[in-house]
């Protein structure tokens, strides 16, 4: 079985929809969707990733299930530098490295700094929505692995936001999520694939097959999209 997550093309925020850019890398990804055959179609409820996924839906002449678990990730904390609220995540390397519960899936919700906002709970929240379609296709949650009680060969495509796609494959892959937010990015419009393998009779875990994928845009000429990455950028050579 093949779940794979599609971040939104490039956001206008503001609006929360899509720039003229972010059209563009829609329009690329739908020919690349148009070919695959999916199973399932699931979406977030925000704008920017209807907006992204319209197109795709409009290709392949398909409607998605609209799931509210799959927002960006809503759970802001309390900055300790500032007393601010804020999102959970692009902490400081010097803060968040130094906090051995933050690195480990099973104490990241219980440090001091989640605690301060409401990340226990939405993460639960995140882990039973995609638990809930996986044991619709067989795949039924067994401690850190799943219980294959039906073998499928079955494609979900998912379109929704980093931040919510690193705290799913934290659950599927048992690892922080501050870890994967830190260590990775997703630009708009990348595919990310994970595959269940059942490497013993009716025991399965999930591979990640790939990571941000964007060859769709560099197949129809189409500059990838640094938004939400905010370190300085190494432009490639003409």
């Amino acid at each position: 079985m093949r779940l794979i997550f599609i971040r939104h093309a490039e956001p206008d925020y503001e609006r929360d929809s899509l720039t003229e850019k972010g059209w563009r890398e829609a329009a690329a990804l739908a020919e690349r969707v148009r070919r695959w055959e999916v199973d399932e179609f699931y979406c977030s409820p925000l704008g920017r990733a209807r907006d992204t996924a319209s197109l795709s839906l409009e290709k392949c002449g398909r409607e998605a299930v609209v799931c509210d678990w799959l927002r960006e990730f809503d759970a802001p904390v309390t900055d300790p530098e500032t007393g601010k609220e804020r999102l959970p995540w692009d902490l400081w390397p010097a803060y968040w490295t130094k906090v051995p519960g933050l690195q480990s899936v099973d104490t990241f919700a219980e440090t001091d700094l989640m605690r301060t906002g409401r990340v226990k709970e939405e993460y639960a929240r995140v882990c039973a929505g995609i638990d809930g379609i996986l044991q619709g296709h067989g795949y039924v949650r067994d401690g850190k692995m799943y219980r294959a009680e039906r073998h499928n060969e079955d494609t979900v495509v998912l379109f929704c936001h980093m931040g919510v796609t690193f705290f799913i494959l934290s659950h599927l892959l048992n690892i922080s999520p501050v870890n994967l937010i830190h260590g990775m990015f997703l630009a708009p419009s990348s595919v990310t694939v994970v595959s269940a393998e059942e490497v013993r009779e009716k025991e399965a875990y999930f591979r990640c097959q790939m990571v941000g994928d964007t060859s769709h845009l560099y197949a129809a000429g189409e500059p990838v999209s640094h938004m939400g990455y905010f370190a300085k950028i190494l432009r490639e050579r003409p």
